[in-house]
């Protein structure tokens, strides 16, 4: 028998003050499950390791001599772990009070479900938009893109982002956000852990797609909530977690939806993805840099 009904993971780097406030959000609900915190620091450089073994010394740290990922930081974690279940939780999130009894209870109750994603809410108490349908290319183009601009209202992002509801009460949905994500035991030894040619990003839908495929479902669970602060290790790499989140749009659309194309009309579906998906990061890496630009003159 596991030693645990749950092992929570973590993948750090480089989030002192977010990790400590995640933790201290753990600390303070122990009482609710049987569970164990893994913490996997991805070569740190702003103390955090430390900070984890001097304040919270019932964690388990691991120590990485080089950065991992987020799929590779959790994927040791998972392969580890001494507990039944596993949740992945993001360093920048803080557990509310009845969240992971909630959780697990839900988990207990539906022995189908193989995700289960609780809601996120933004620092401000908002709103996160955490449980979208797949992607497909032209949400992607309208999405935070010039053409999205124009048309800000548009069916395709609405869609994606499942806007057609208040995201108050459960649901079987596409994907969650792997900012707090629940999986099954069963599911993992189906299926597996993330799939290691995602450094980062899209490693989370790549993970729900594989759970229906494999006869799971994957649930958006609002009861239970947890606060998520998106982007605290990223926003330090932005041009380069660009690059990174674009190249993992192209594999999940290579690996999982390109055979939906007759298999005639596949290089040049797959041809026309590559030069969209390069356009827009292209795009992205643009804007930023020349936002640095302004700023720079404007000191």
């Amino acid at each position: 028998m596991p030693d645990f009904e749950l092992s929570i993971t973590i993948c750090s780097w480089n989030t002192q003050e977010d990790l400590r406030a995640c933790l201290s959000s753990l600390e303070a609900v122990q009482s609710e499950a049987s569970f164990e915190v893994i913490v996997v620091d991805n070569n740190s450089e702003d103390g955090s390791p430390d900070m984890v073994a001097q304040e919270f010394g019932w964690v388990r740290l691991e120590r990485m001599s080089h950065n991992l990922g987020f799929t590779g930081g959790h994927n040791h974690a998972l392969a580890i772990r001494k507990g039944r279940h596993a949740l992945l939780l993001n360093s920048d999130t803080i557990v509310h009070e009845g969240a992971l009894a909630k959780l697990l209870e839900h988990l207990r109750k539906h022995p189908d479900i193989g995700v289960l994603g609780p809601k996120l809410l933004n620092p401000d108490g908002s709103l996160q938009l955490s449980c979208r349908r797949f992607p497909s290319p032209i949400a992607a183009l309208f999405r935070n893109t010039p053409v999205g601009r124009l048309f800000p209202n548009n069916r395709f992002t609405r869609d994606y982002l499942m806007q057609d509801w208040d995201h108050s009460q459960p649901r079987e949905v596409d994907w969650v956000s792997g900012a707090a994500i629940l999986a099954r035991d069963e599911l993992m030894d189906k299926i597996g852990f993330l799939d290691p040619e995602y450094f980062m990003y899209c490693e989370d839908v790549d993970w729900c797609f594989r759970s229906w495929e494999a006869g799971f479902k994957v649930v958006y669970f609002p009861t239970s909530v947890i606060t998520h602060a998106i982007g605290r290790s990223t926003d330090k790499a932005p041009n380069r977690m660009i690059g990174r989140f674009h190249k993992s749009m192209l594999r999940f659309y290579r690996k999982n939806m390109l055979r939906k194309v007759a298999w005639p009309f596949r290089p040049f579906a797959f041809a026309a993805a590559t030069l969209a998906v390069g356009a827009r990061a292209g795009l992205f890496i643009t804007k930023n840099k020349l936002d640095d630009l302004k700023r720079r003159r404007m000191r």
